[in-house]
């Protein structure tokens, strides 16, 4: 009987990966690489400033609701008018604000740039992937958002998290 040379998990006969840690009975190396590699630059992407400490944990429980509505598009207005007074919704609220502003921005250009190239096939079909693209990337950072305002995180959106427009 084989062991896995990297968990030294039992393998079973004629077995090429390891069942426990994906790794190659051959080589040992785990078959996700190409996983692995992208984790590994989403974590770098999203290792932005978190300055949690800074804020009040009481404040932080009573204030999802509201942290996680500033990032759903004109929504931010609710946190905006209602948690004033938060320290931790008004954080989110800015970074919710500077993605709307981004998001908004964006269609206003993707139209105008739709609307030029109209008559011109191969520069509308440019201009309708990197649209997709660019709209896909807000999209993530809002996930991102939603998800360090769930988890009561003050942590900075990749790339424009350090933009404050509500101080």
């Amino acid at each position: 009987m084989a062991f896995c040379s990297k968990c030294g998990n039992e393998m079973q006969e004629g077995a090429k990966f390891c069942d426990k840690c994906g790794a190659s009975f051959a080589t040992g190396e785990k078959v996700n690489d190409t996983f692995d590699a992208i984790k590994d630059k989403f974590e770098n992407v999203n290792n932005t400033a978190d300055t949690t400490k800074e804020f009040d944990a009481a404040d932080i429980n009573d204030n999802k609701v509201m942290a996680i509505l500033a990032y759903i598009s004109i929504l931010f207005l609710v946190p905006l008018l209602a948690a004033k007074d938060s320290k931790f919704a008004k954080f989110h609220t800015n970074q919710g604000l500077v993605l709307f502003i981004i998001s908004f921005a964006w269609a206003i250009i993707s139209g105008m740039l739709s609307a030029v190239f109209l008559f011109v096939p191969l520069f509308n079909v440019v201009v309708a992937i990197i649209g997709w693209l660019v709209s896909l990337v807000l999209v993530a950072f809002m996930i991102i958002g939603i998800v360090n305002a769930a988890t009561g995180k003050a942590k900075e959106l990749p790339l424009i998290g350090s933009i404050k427009i509500i101080k």
